[in-house]
């Protein structure tokens, strides 16, 4: 069978169907898209810091953000950061239940809590009680870490099932208490022990799932790590949201986790630069180019496909699925491809501001058109009475 680029290109991943709650203002599960996460890590108490990484996570497009509260001085300060930030808030809770009813109070659009290490039943069903009140939806997140000690001595070990049953007994007791609101995770540091968990957690409930590899790593192994498992089990239709999980800034988690949907075609954000490893045929240096490029194009968060090719072997093969490419073409002339055809010529000293300014002018182009279907949506949905923006020309 030939090789078809175009229909491989067309090809989409067929989620699992779940049910579907709200974290705040954002949907997670259903047909909602996948949502991208992080966490910060400065001290809580510290309004300033935090609320500056939330910030910074929330440019880069994260939909959702957590935060530890370990004391009073955390769920205190955290009404301060709920009010302030542009995104939906989810309170990390361990050990303290109360930390819980404390963060609902506070405004928390999520209370994430550990069952392995939140207390007996019923200070669980308190956190249920407070949840309910202040309209908070919130996430069972079993650990392989901190499993509950029974489960331990039943298993022998830290298992996919003991995992699972430990999902499953927690999401009996939010619903015996009347409380569906909840997703769900079940995470592990190893690959093959995380993956299982939730491949099989999957198959016995409709709970939207929450998926990571918990302490993946620093940036490089983390990000492998969370790639291949979160990879796998996004590519066979599991998962909801996401948190890539590293011993970095925030921001790179976020980064990750769009670069791992944008590779599985499930969501697009910003320019994706299809490039080259480069070798003797290069006829530019393609290394420095895509990492100046990178750099440069980070403000963009227009969905772009743009091809970087060092020589003719791929490059126009590549640039007839991207919408600009750029292909060595010898003598320190390269070809530029737009929407996949060749355009014009280009020099090796205009490369980076040229293709800054065809991405940005592609940009506009593209935010222009849905702006103009938007309002014809709008028009026809209300018998023609908006008017369409026009331009003047002289």
């Amino acid at each position: 069978m030939k090789y078809d680029a175009t229909l491989a290109s067309h090809q989409k991943i067929i989620r699992k169907k779940r049910r579907q709650i709200m974290v705040g203002t954002v949907p997670v599960g259903g047909d909602a898209p996948i949502t991208v996460q992080t966490m910060t890590n400065t001290n809580t108490a510290d309004i300033r810091a935090t609320l500056k990484q939330i910030f910074d996570c929330a440019a880069e497009g994260a939909d959702i953000i957590r935060v530890s509260c370990p004391d009073q001085a955390s769920t205190q300060s955290l009404k301060t950061i709920v009010t302030e930030s542009p995104i939906p808030v989810v309170a990390d809770i361990h050990f303290h239940y109360r930390r819980a009813i404390e963060a609902a109070q506070a405004g928390a659009a999520c209370l994430r809590i550990n069952p392995g290490n939140i207390g007996a039943s019923h200070k669980v069903k308190e956190v249920i009680r407070a949840a309910v009140d202040n309209g908070c939806s919130m996430r069972i997140g079993v650990n392989a870490g901190s499993l509950e000690r029974h489960l331990l001595e039943k298993y022998q070990e830290p298992c996919a099932d003991a995992m699972v049953e430990s999902a499953l007994n927690h999401a009996k007791l939010l619903e015996e208490n009347d409380f569906f609101d909840f997703k769900i995770s079940v995470k592990a540091s190893n690959v093959f022990l995380a993956t299982e968990a939730y491949q099989k957690l999957s198959q016995v409930t409709d709970y939207p799932l929450h998926l990571g590899i918990t302490e993946a790593g620093s940036f490089r192994t983390g990000t492998v790590k969370s790639a291949v498992g979160m990879g796998m089990l996004l590519w066979s239709g599991i998962g909801d949201t996401i948190r890539v999980s590293l011993s970095d800034d925030p921001v790179e988690e976020v980064r990750v986790g769009f670069d791992i949907l944008k590779s599985l075609n499930l969501r697009h954000r910003g320019v994706n630069i299809i490039s080259c490893p480069s070798c003797a045929r290069q006829q530019f240096d393609v290394i420095e180019t895509v990492k100046t490029l990178e750099n440069k194009l980070s403000h963009i968060t227009t969905p772009i496909t743009l091809s970087i090719i060092g020589c003719v072997v791929n490059g126009p093969g590549e640039a007839k699925s991207t919408n600009i490419g750029l292909t060595g073409g010898g003598k320190d002339v390269h070809q530029v491809y737009l929407s996949g055809v060749p355009h014009h010529r280009l020099k090796d000293e205009n490369i980076v501001d040229h293709i800054v300014g065809l991405v940005e002018k592609e940009a506009l182009k593209i935010e222009a058109s849905k702006a103009n279907v938007k309002y014809e949506a709008e028009n026809s949905l209300l018998g023609g009475s908006i008017s369409l923006p026009t331009t003047n020309s002289k």
